[in-house]
C-alpha cells in the first residue's frame, strides 16, 4: 500500500441551512397564485417555494421572495424560515446574511426548530451577526430538544470543540449518537471519528468502522474516505485492499480529492 493513504483525521463537521418548507401537500401553481392573491398566507409561502424551486412555473428568486415576505410579514413562521433561506443562498442574487439572521430569528423565536438550528449556525460563523458561541449553543439547544437531528449534530460539534460550553467529549458523542440514530450522515461520520479515537467512549474500531458505513452508503465522501482506511488497515474490518479502493473510488467520484490521489496509488 501507497504511503501517501494514510489515516487522517477529518476535521467535525457542522449542519446548518435546509430547504424550502411547503406549509401544506404540494399545491397546483394557478389555485395557489389565485389564493396567494386572495391574502391566503400559506398560498403565499407555497408560492414563493414554487417561484424559487421552478414548480409549475419559470424559477424566479425575486418572485419567491416577494411571496415569502407577504407571508413572512403576516407572521408565518415557515416563511420566514423560507425568506431567511433565500437570503442565505449564494445563487439567489439576493444574498444577504444579516438579513437571513433577521428572518430566522423572527421564525426561531415562534420554535421554528430548523431556524432554531440556523440561527445558531450563524452565531456559530459569525455570518450576519457578531460571532457568538454562547448564543449558538442556545439556540442549538432549543432545537436539538425539539428533535432536530442536525441541531442535535451542531451541540455535540460545540461540545467536542468546546465552543461556548466545557468541553465535554462524552457529552459530543451523547448528541452525535442522537442524530446518528435519526440517520443524520454528518452525524454518523462524526460518532465514527470519536469510536476511531477514543474520545467520550471506548476505543472500538468496529464500532467506528459501522458509523463510517451507515453515512458512506449515504453518500458521504468523507465517510466513505474514512471507510476505506479502515479496510486498508484491517482496523475494525478485515484487511481488504479491493474493497478499501471500492471506497475511495467513491470518495472520489463524491469529489474528495484526497482519497482521488490515495486511489491512483492504491495497489
Amino acid at each position: 500500500m501507497n504511503t501517501l493513504l494514510k489515516n487522517m483525521m477529518l476535521a467535525l463537521l457542522s449542519l446548518g441551512m435546509g430547504q424550502a418548507a411547503w406549509a401544506d401537500d404540494i399545491p397546483d401553481f394557478r389555485g395557489t397564485l389565485q389564493a396567494a392573491e386572495r391574502g391566503n398566507v400559506k398560498a403565499q409561502n407555497n408560492l414563493g417555494v414554487m417561484y424559487e424551486k421552478g414548480l409549475g412555473v419559470h424559477q424566479d428568486y425575486t418572485q419567491a421572495m416577494k411571496w415569502y415576505r407577504k407571508a413572512a410579514e403576516q407572521g408565518a413562521a415557515t416563511a420566514q424560515y423560507n425568506l431567511g433561506l433565500l437570503y442565505a443562498n449564494d445563487s439567489s442574487n439576493h444574498q444577504d446574511y444579516a438579513q437571513a439572521a433577521e428572518w430566522y430569528r423572527k421564525a426561531a423565536e415562534q420554535g421554528h426548530p430548523s431556524a432554531q438550528n440556523n440561527l445558531g449556525a450563524m452565531y456559530a460563523n459569525g455570518q450576519g451577526v457578531r460571532q457568538d458561541y454562547l448564543q449558538a449553543m442556545e439556540w442549538y439547544h432549543k432545537s436539538a430538544k425539539q428533535g432536530y437531528a442536525p441541531a442535535q449534530n451542531n451541540l455535540g460539534v460545540m461540545y467536542e470543540k468546546g465552543q461556548g460550553v466545557r468541553q465535554d467529549y462524552a457529552r459530543a458523542v451523547e448528541w452525535f449518537l442522537k442524530a446518528a440514530e435519526q440517520g443524520t450522515a454528518t452525524a454518523q461520520f462524526n460518532l465514527g471519528l470519536m469510536y476511531e479515537t477514543g474520545r467520550g467512549v471506548r476505543q472500538d474500531y468496529a464500532q467506528a468502522a459501522g458509523w463510517f458505513r451507515k453515512a458512506a452508503e449515504q453518500g458521504d465522501a468523507y465517510a466513505q474516505h474514512n471507510l476505506a482506511l479502515m479496510y486498508a488497515f484491517g482496523r475494525g474490518v478485515p484487511q481488504n485492499y479491493t474493497i478499501a479502493k471500492e471506497w475511495l473510488g467513491k470518495a472520489c467520484t463524491n469529489g474528495d480529492q484526497q482519497s482521488c490521489d490515495a486511489y491512483r496509488t492504491l495497489d
